[in-house]
């Protein structure tokens, strides 16, 4: 049980294609709840069904997050357990979970998570690019500005990226993806866990070429290779050089440093001596 007796909040990972997916912790879990809440009743029942599950089901999505989640909070604190499940995957990942789970936490609430299916982890295991670190940014928001600040974010990523999209938005995506990445390695993933499960390996321009030719189908998992940090530190090294020191200084000095740590520094950035830098100083002064 939760604090002073209120109930538990269960986030039940649910399969992404592969009903087998779905762990035997979570189907009991599901079976002994008081109510189970739904991104889509209509797509969860059909999981239920499959399980033989019968428990009272509400729909917790985008659209209600906030208003919903006070009144499964009410239930919680009367004491019911409640499992929430997305269409499919890990609920809170590129979800309105994430806001639930917030409002449990600041009233003391428990929340524990049953772990099974996430469609970013499935893919970027399968991709063949770097596993160990990552980030994911879900799907780009369609705000213009927020969009374009989010690609130049990116820009300079040295981690693998995971990035979802809609068919009808790939070939946009990766045209924007290719002007500010540049040519990076990508592996598009589709169909995960299902029988027409498939991954296939491209630059950014020959994935733009092919999904231009050929019309992208089912929803997406883009991994992108990060930015080699061998370029990335001579491009921000190159940067340091177009700079006096003494302009090179003062950025450090301004964010509290004192000038022994602000030439180290310094020295680091220009891939010279401390004694360099100090010598340079004192000759330019």
């Amino acid at each position: 049980m939760g604090s002073e007796g209120s109930g538990i909040l269960y986030l039940c990972a649910t399969p992404i294609g592969n009903l087998g997916d779905i762990s035997l912790r979570i189907l009991d879990t599901l079976r002994e709840v008081d109510i189970i809440a739904c991104e889509d009743t209509r797509n969860s029942i059909k999981l239920f069904n499959h399980f033989d599950i019968k428990k009272p089901l509400t729909s917790y999505h985008e659209y209600n997050k906030y208003d919903k989640a006070r009144e499964l909070i009410a239930k919680l604190k009367e004491g019911k357990n409640i499992a929430l499940v997305t269409d499919a995957g890990t609920p809170g990942i590129s979800d309105p979970g994430e806001v639930l789970v917030r409002e449990c936490m600041d009233e003391g609430i428990r929340v524990t998570s049953l772990p099974g299916p996430c469609a970013c982890i499935t893919a970027l295991t399968m991709s063949g690019l770097a596993t160990r670190r990552f980030v994911f940014e879900a799907f780009l928001p369609a705000d213009k500005k927020e969009r374009a600040l989010i690609l130049k974010e990116l820009e300079n990523e040295s981690r693998t990226m995971i990035i979802y999209e809609a068919p009808h938005h790939l070939v946009k995506t990766l045209n924007e993806l290719y002007e500010t990445l540049g040519d990076r390695r990508i592996s598009l993933c589709r169909e995960l866990t299902k029988r027409y499960e498939e991954v296939k390996e491209f630059t950014l321009s020959t994935a733009l070429r092919y999904y231009t030719s050929n019309e992208p189908k089912g929803e997406y998992v883009l991994v992108i290779e990060g930015k080699d940090r061998e370029i990335l530190e001579k491009e921000v090294r190159d940067g340091f050089l177009e700079m006096s020191l003494e302009e090179h200084m003062d950025i450090y000095l301004k964010q509290g440093f004192d000038n022994k740590e602000s030439m180290k520094k310094v020295a680091k950035d220009r891939g010279i001596s401390k004694r360099d830098v100090y010598n340079a100083l004192l000759k330019n002064n």
